[in-house]
C-alpha cells in the first residue's frame, strides 16, 4: 500500500478475504479503463479465463506506468465477468495471477457478472482507480 492511502474497516467487520471495503488516499487520480485480456495488437491469444485475467491486468499496469503509478497505487477494481461460475471455481488461480501481476491486495474491489462484453471473445474487463501521492 503507498504511504498516501489509509484503509478504510469499520470497527468489528470481519476482514475481507483479497480485497478492502474501502480506501482514502489524496494525491493525482489516474483513472484506467476497462482493459480486457487482448494484447497491445487487440489480439486475443487465449479463450481462457486465467490467461485473459493475466492478460487484462498486465494491460491494466501498463496504462498506470503511463501515469508514473505502480499497482501499489491502485485504490479500486471493477471487474466485469462473463462467467461468475468460471470465476469462483477458478479464484485460485486468479488470485496467483493477480499476486504477480498486481500483487497488493489493499483495493477496494467489486466483481460483477455481465451477460456480455463488446467484445465477443473477452471473458473478463476490469476497471481501475488509482492515486498517485502528491
Amino acid at each position: 500500500m503507498n504511504q498516501g492511502m489509509k484503509v478504510l474497516q469499520p470497527p468489528g467487520w470481519a476482514a475481507p478475504r483479497g480485497y478492502v471495503n474501502g480506501v482514502a488516499a489524496a494525491g493525482t487520480q489516474v483513472f484506467v479503463a476497462g482493459q480486457i485480456g487482448w494484447n497491445v495488437a487487440c489480439v486475443f491469444e487465449s479463450d481462457d479465463l486465467v490467461a485473459q485475467v493475466r492478460q487484462a491486468l498486465t494491460n491494466v499496469v501498463a496504462v498506470l506506468a503511463e501515469a508514473g503509478a505502480t499497482p501499489a497505487h491502485i485504490t479500486r477494481m471493477t471487474w466485469y465477468l462473463t462467467d461468475k461460475h468460471d470465476y469462483l471455481a477458478r479464484t485460485r488461480e486468479i488470485g496467483v495471477v493477480y499476486r504477480e501481476t498486481v500483487g497488493v491486495y489493499t483495493v477496494a474491489m467489486t466483481a460483477v457478472q455481465v451477460s456480455a462484453l463488446m467484445e465477443d471473445r473477452a471473458k473478463v474487463e476490469i476497471e481501475v482507480t488509482a492515486v498517485v501521492p502528491d
